[in-house]
């Protein structure tokens, strides 16, 4: 087993063309993380220039897969779906057999899965990429909903801003939710979200049903009264079977569970309001009362109202 060093050493491993937006998320989060708990290299399969994701952009690696040899965590960020190099593969197998902790954000799943490291796991993907890699690995449990899975040792998220949850749910297994906390305050961000959460796959640019855009533009805006899917299914006309089917297809999730992520996210926005109280954020949100609040809140996000409000009024 590999005995991990005082400082967490993290290798963020850019696989080329690497997503530029995926790579300095990890970077930023543990390289300027500040209490120096981390150490973090960024590496790549030969270091030397890595072309990116976005045209004209490269970026300039250092470092080497001799990197991933001696991390305690190794990410990888998304990249351009196609074959990872043989040998980086290699080198994330070698690294996980050690001991190692090993994640990826967006399609950096597809090169775990490649090294066979999801295989009879749990992983999940950007939700666009979902299906091809369930197609491409059948061997893997892929769930296109889910904003990160922890299975241990590997962990895997989904694109952009769920990679920014991940990193910080690293630091909060490592060090606790106050270190999460913390850190998510100094980059100015929401704590991160629960990995079980849905990723959301909006309803603009994605489909032309106009109704359902109503009723959830008519739901945001009561979300002080204390609304049901049944109040929901009558303001789109509809029964409760269909608005639960449109509701999962457009959205992954059920019409309850939209209500309550809607009404979590009012939340935090007024808990960032010293001069709203907890009882006010709970009634404003339809959460009824504090005590409702706070099982709400911590069964989303692992903490608790006050804990999100001091965090970001320090």
């Amino acid at each position: 087993m590999h005995k991990q060093s005082a400082t967490h050493r993290v290798a963020v491993l850019a696989l080329p063309p690497v997503v530029a937006f995926d790579l300095t998320i990890a970077t930023h989060v543990f390289g300027h993380e500040g209490q120096g708990r981390y150490a973090t290299t960024v590496c790549s399969p030969d270091g030397g220039p890595v072309p990116t994701t976005t045209p004209g952009l490269g970026v300039t690696v250092d470092a080497t897969l001799n990197a991933v040899s001696r991390a305690d965590t190794v990410i990888v960020p998304g990249f351009a779906r196609g074959p990872a190099p043989v040998r980086a593969l290699d080198a994330l197998v070698d690294a996980y057999r050690r001991g190692a902790r090993v994640a990826s954000i967006c399609t950096g799943a597809f090169a775990l899965a490649q090294a066979g490291l999801l295989d009879g796991r749990r992983a999940t993907t950007h939700w666009i990429h979902a299906e091809a890699l369930a197609r491409e690995h059948p061997q893997v449990t892929v769930d296109a909903n889910a904003l990160y899975i922890d299975e241990g040792r590997v962990l895997t998220s989904a694109g952009l801003a769920a990679g920014l949850d991940l990193c910080l749910y690293l630091i909060g297994r490592d060090h606790g939710q106050t270190a999460a906390i913390e850190r998510a305050r100094v980059m100015v961000t929401p704590l991160h979200r629960a990995g079980g959460q849905a990723q959301f796959i909006p309803v603009q640019g994605v489909t032309d049903d106009a109704d359902l855009a109503a009723v959830t533009g008519w739901a945001v805006a009561q979300l002080h009264l204390p609304i049901t899917v049944a109040d929901l299914a009558r303001q789109g006309l509809q029964s409760t079977r269909t608005l639960h089917r449109n509701f999962r297809h457009q959205f992954g999730m059920s019409p309850q569970a939209w209500l309550t992520q809607q009404r979590l996210r009012a939340a935090c926005t007024l808990l960032e309001d010293d001069a709203v109280t907890i009882d006010e954020v709970a009634r404003r949100t339809g959460l009824g009362t504090a005590t409702n609040l706070r099982a709400h809140f911590r069964r989303a996000f692992a903490t608790t109202p006050t804990a999100y409000r001091r965090a970001f009024n320090p």
